[in-house]
């Protein structure tokens, strides 16, 4: 399947070493489709908490994934290397905001790209079960991360 034609330049780019479990396969011998998700969510709680601090005002006050969207472009097989994963936002809005993700090879094992994908993230009060809106500082912090939408071939 062909790469996206250019990559992203947010301001800033976030990236993510995540290691691979054996138990990640299944019976191809590749990783599991489910599992690119579980790899962009570890990435993506690794992220909160270097952009907010070990006191994550984002996790602890809630979040939540209200959309997932991700292209798989080649298999990957298990290996003991982490698949990188980028991480850069898309989208703010009050409430909300987009994530988006390539998946590739760590500069020192190669130049694949895996996936790419993008999340839409809801700002969540649980005890009042409604979306709640973003507070200034954290609509601060995820400005630094703000880059293009992710080039997935629906929207050419």
């Amino acid at each position: 399947m062909p790469d996206a034609p250019s990559e992203p330049r947010p301001t800033s780019l976030y990236r993510v070493a995540v290691p691979l479990r054996w138990s990640d396969m299944d019976a191809y011998g590749h990783v599991n489709n489910v599992e690119y998700l579980r790899l962009l969510e570890e990435a993506r709680v690794e992220a909160f908490r270097a952009w907010f601090g070990n006191h994550d005002p984002v996790l602890g006050r809630g979040v939540l994934v209200a959309r997932s969207e991700i292209e798989y472009l080649r298999p990957l097989e298990f290996r003991h290397a982490p698949v990188a994963v980028d991480m850069w936002v898309t989208r703010l809005a009050g409430a909300s905001y987009d994530l988006g993700y390539v998946m590739r090879d760590p500069e020192s094992v190669g130049d694949q790209v895996y996936a790419r994908a993008e999340s839409t993230m809801v700002m969540y009060d649980f005890a009042g079960a409604r979306p709640r809106r973003m507070t200034p500082e954290q609509r601060e912090t995820l400005g630094q991360y703000l880059g293009e939408p992710v080039d997935l071939r629906r929207r050419r």
